[in-house]
């Protein structure tokens, strides 16, 4: 691991939190944020830690299975969930999770999908280039198991395609991005929307 870089993707990731805990999205010591250091390993924020808080000490390197490379901090739970995705999508360059309510409103009511339309924000998504146009975002059972999800999610996406976005019933919202500063903004469109939803439901 080259210094530097870890150094960037903690500042970042810390930047990242205080960002979305001002917004309300990442309550307590909810949600996870890791980005890709190279094709072998991530830089993910520890287990427990409240994301409004996050200082380097907070963030930690782990392979592309999970294992912790150094140190003795214990990465996200649903750290599986990241390193899927990282397998999945070799240009992936960071993957962010939030815990807001429209999030999980939306998610505890919705069937299979969620599907959020017209909305100008969805040319955030690369290949959308008018605001007419369906997102469709699948939402999956919560499960304790996070193997168990993540291989339920890598399964349908084998078969579907990746797409842009997944919710967790009740719990939160998955989104990913070449890189950090793009993920932010699919964050912030895809919060954005859902607190619409929310408000016109």
């Amino acid at each position: 691991m080259e210094t530097s870089s870890f150094n960037a993707a903690a500042e970042a990731l810390v930047e990242t939190g205080r960002r979305f805990d001002a917004r309300g999205w990442v309550p307590a010591s909810s949600g996870n944020f890791s980005i890709r250091l190279s094709d072998e390993r991530l830089a993910i924020t520890a287990s427990g830690r409240h994301k409004g808080e996050l200082t380097a000490a907070d963030i930690l390197t782990v392979d592309m299975h999970g294992k912790v490379q150094e140190g003795d901090l214990r990465p996200s739970y649903e750290t599986g969930l990241h390193t899927r995705l990282y397998r999945r999508i070799p240009q992936l360059g960071a993957v962010l999770h939030t815990h807001s309510v429209a999030c999980t409103v939306i998610s505890r009511q919705a069937g299979h999908n969620i599907e959020l339309r017209d909305y100008e924000l969805s040319k955030i998504f690369e290949g959308i280039d008018s605001h007419e146009v369906t997102l469709r975002i699948p939402v999956y059972e919560n499960d304790q198991d996070i193997e168990a999800l993540a291989a339920m999610i890598d399964a349908r996406m084998e078969r579907d395609g990746p797409g842009q976005a997944y919710l967790i019933r009740g719990h939160g919202l998955y989104t990913w991005a070449g890189d950090i500063r793009t993920a932010r903004y699919r964050v912030e469109a895809l919060e954005f929307m859902l607190e619409c939803e929310l408000h016109t439901k």
